[in-house]
């Protein structure tokens, strides 16, 4: 079988990771349309190494026909059009935050809730995490079924590109203007990126948190347990690709580090590279490009009860985007959700 696909958001550091992650894994398709706003209709964008294709406008784009859409556009653009491509019969998997928490449409990780995948229908829609969340899950789903997680603390390191190709470029300029010593005022970030870390991602709320840390709270406990109590700090680092994280766990039963480090190898998703000697852990530099999320620095933490630390790090594009949306149609597929409009 093959599928006729609408990557939403095509120009996007996201949307192009989407064409990318659909050639590389040979997914299924018999048609795929590059769309994005008006601005960027006609400009063009690979797909695999021999194809190109022309971008086409979403304002007027018809989603009747086709099978799937991969939507990264920005939350505000999905709110529209999300919903329009659902009802012409387009299962939307959308990247954006917009969807995520509306109790009708689930929010998934396949390696860690696929069954949730079933309830689509109601809506035709289907979120896709938080990029911090998505790694996060992963590498907490076997050590929840084992252990049952009580709490969990997380500091995250996250890259620029988590704010789009305009992060990246000003993480790039100020990094050079620092070099010729001249001022570069910051658009995309609260401070200068560059040789910094900045304690404040999306917009700060009531309680003091950031909207970034919520929903790294919320998502996690609809995806993985409502029962999960989640306290999260997330910084931006001046680190192009790749987030990292340090968790630390407790939980409900004891646990021993090679225990954890055992399922962790087993796991879905997850490569473990844990020596305690230099280098024998993964960094965000190391991640760029792989599929994995990487766990490494595996140990007890001695001030709980059932206790444990880890260090994480993934390809936020990929597992914490693209490779995601991607995985959700493929195990739509082998579940037999999709129903095939084009031969």
């Amino acid at each position: 079988m093959s599928y006729r696909v609408a990557v939403v958001g095509a120009t996007g550091a996201v949307g192009r990771e989407m064409l990318k992650t659909l050639a590389e894994r040979n997914f299924p398709t018999s048609d795929v349309a590059a769309v994005a706003s008006g601005r960027s209709a006609g400009a063009e964008v690979s797909f695999g190494d021999k194809r190109v294709l022309k971008v086409q406008n979403l304002d007027t784009f018809d989603f009747a026909g086709w099978d799937i859409g991969l939507f990264s556009p920005g939350a505000s653009v999905s709110a529209v059009h999300g919903p329009r491509a659902a009802s012409q019969g387009c299962v939307v998997i959308d990247n954006t935050s917009h969807f995520r928490m509306e109790p009708n449409i689930p929010l998934v990780v396949p390696e860690v809730n696929p069954e949730a995948l079933r309830g689509f229908t109601r809506r035709n829609i289907i979120a896709n995490p938080n990029c911090s969340t998505i790694q996060m899950v992963v590498a907490l789903k076997p050590l929840h079924d084992e252990f049952r997680v009580k709490r969990v603390i997380v500091s995250t390191y996250q890259s620029v590109s988590g704010a789009g190709k305009e992060g990246m470029d000003e993480l790039y300029s100020h990094a050079k203007s620092s070099f010729v010593h001249e001022q570069s005022p910051p658009e995309q970030f609260t401070k200068e990126i560059a040789f910094n870390c900045i304690p404040h991602i999306d917009k700060f709320m009531d309680d003091g948190s950031t909207k970034e840390e919520w929903k790294m709270v919320v998502e996690t406990q609809k995806i993985l347990d409502p029962n999960i109590a989640v306290f999260a700090t997330c910084v931006r680092v001046p680190v192009f690709i790749g987030h990292g994280e340090a968790v630390t766990v407790e939980f409900e039963k004891p646990v021993a580090p090679g225990e954890a480090r055992a399922l962790l190898r087993d796991a879905p998703g997850v490569e473990v590279v844990d020596v305690r000697e230099d280098g024998g852990y993964v960094t965000q530099l190391e991640c760029q490009g792989e599929d994995a999320v990487f766990v490494s620095r595996i140990r007890k933490d001695p001030t709980v009860e059932n206790g444990l630390s880890f260090w994480c790090v993934s390809d936020n594009l990929r597992k914490g985007a693209a490779l995601n949306a991607v995985q959700i149609a493929e195990t739509m597929i082998a579940m037999n959700l999709l129903t095939r409009k084009a031969a």
